[in-house]
């Protein structure tokens, strides 16, 4: 009989574990505590307009997150750069100034951008170059590379305070959600290496053209029930116990009662993983979740009743704003009565300053802050203001947090992880997520033939 396999988490590594095992022809059943799948790319209802709990975007690099795309059949739901262009403003500045990159390779494809990067000096930017070109030789497999500190690495490589906020934290806090002096060089090498100084087509932005619950969560169910599996959301899993002795399935327990499983793949949350895990099926010390620990996320939604940016989205610097986007067509705002209005998004990561700070207070910072980039704003009128928080977004990639990643493969038998927190050696991002959810399956798959050894009655 085909074998049984329980994926717990519907996240994006659930989902991508869910369908690999699927398609190879494994019973699977997928647990997803919350009413829909998406995990924390998801989507809700504010009056008439469809809001993201946060600003999701990949990189033409993010391979795995694509084939997940391809997979379930909204490749066309999202828009790519042609090129890479971001536009950077400053506060008071008459126009932005452009990270563009050419038709050369890697790394001479930025360069005309960054002789004319105004927010850096002339000695800053050829500073920049050098410590770019000492990045692309450093190992990022290293553990000692993991120990280091990213911002102490940039100093001692002639960066100043000024350049790593307004270039190096320009791609590092939206991709790490983490500032450089916090952040693992390991982690941040492989941000650099992999999107900005490898391959020159690496860094093209994309994002979703509809709300992410309509990206993932409502087509990867459809996907997972098109290929057999069985998904159950609004469950949720109290404890995994192996089987004794012969009888080597897995009791998967949830309020609702307990079933069996010959293989689980558990993805989701750290510190939900380590309450779940048995004794010992993985190697870090109790605890290790919390030491791992995880950084929130602050988005500041801003509708207007007039048009105010012209760019899909600006990036910032010399300001408390990071990035903004403009979602007005994801939303449906124009179809709820406002046709000219606009709905941004202000996406501000590492925040833990701002997590617990009141609506009303951000409300009073971030408004004037961005009429300073966006000098429109100035005669429009604010018709909502909400926040929306994800106060554990990512784990945190500090020196050190390597060692606290476990690998998808665990000790127990027929016991497999996946989440972006697992040994990816990415940072938390979506990519990261689809790659542990691959890796989860593709162990899983590997153990055994595809038929397994009858029920131990």
């Amino acid at each position: 009989m085909s074998r049984r396999v329980a994926v717990i988490g519907g996240g994006l590594a659930g989902i991508t574990a869910g369908l690999r095992c699927a398609d190879a022809g494994c019973q699977v059943t997928v647990f997803e505590s919350r009413p829909q799948l998406g995990g924390l790319t998801h989507s809700f209802a504010r009056g008439d307009l469809n809001v993201d709990n946060g600003q999701h975007v990949f990189l033409r690099c993010c391979t795995s997150y694509q084939a997940l795309l391809r997979r379930l059949g909204v490749a066309d739901r999202v828009e790519l750069q042609p090129r890479l262009a971001i536009p950077v403003c400053s506060p008071g500045a008459d126009r932005p100034v452009w990270l563009r990159r050419t038709g050369l390779p890697a790394p001479l494809h930025l360069a005309a951008s960054l002789l004319r990067y105004r927010p850096l000096s002339i000695l800053e930017r050829v500073r920049f170059a050098l410590a770019a070109d000492a990045l692309r030789r450093v190992d990022p497999t290293l553990a000692a590379t993991d120990e280091q500190n990213f911002g102490a690495w940039l100093r001692r490589h002639g960066q100043s305070d000024h350049a790593i906020s307004a270039l190096w934290e320009l791609v590092g806090i939206a991709t790490l959600n983490s500032r450089a002096d916090h952040a693992s060089l390991s982690l941040a090498a492989t941000v650099f290496q992999e999107g900005l100084l490898t391959d020159a087509a690496a860094a093209d932005i994309g994002w979703s053209l509809v709300p992410l619950r309509e990206l993932h969560g409502d087509p990867a169910l459809g996907c997972l029930e098109k290929a057999g599996a069985q998904v159950r959301t609004g469950v949720t899993v109290r404890g995994i116990d192996p089987g004794d002795g012969a009888d080597t399935r897995w009791r998967i327990t949830t309020d609702g009662g307990a079933t069996t499983a010959d293989q689980v793949i558990l993805a989701v949350p750290a510190t939900t993983a380590e309450q779940l895990l048995p004794a010992g099926s993985i190697t870090a010390a109790p605890g290790w979740s919390q030491r791992l620990g995880s950084v929130p996320i602050v988005n500041v939604h801003v509708v207007l009743d007039r048009p105010v940016l012209s760019e899909p989205f600006i990036a910032g610097v010399d300001t408390p704003v990071q990035w903004v986007f403009d979602r007005t067509a994801q939303s449906g705002l124009a179809q709820s009565g406002t046709p000219h209005g606009q709905y941004l998004a202000v996406s501000l990561s590492a925040a833990d300053d701002l997590v617990n700070t009141p609506t009303a207070a951000l409300r009073a910072q971030f408004l004037p802050e961005l009429t300073a980039l966006l000098p429109k704003m100035r005669t429009a009128q604010v018709r909502d203001f909400f926040v929306t928080r994800e106060r554990h977004a990512t784990f945190r990639p500090a020196p050190g947090s390597a060692a606290l990643r476990p690998p998808a493969v665990t000790t127990a038998r027929g016991l497999f992880l996946a989440g972006a927190w697992t040994a990816t050696g990415w940072p938390a991002t979506m990519e990261g997520a689809a790659r542990s959810g691959a890796a989860a399956a593709t162990a899983l798959l590997e153990t055994s033939p595809t038929d397994v050894a009858a029920e131990v009655s």
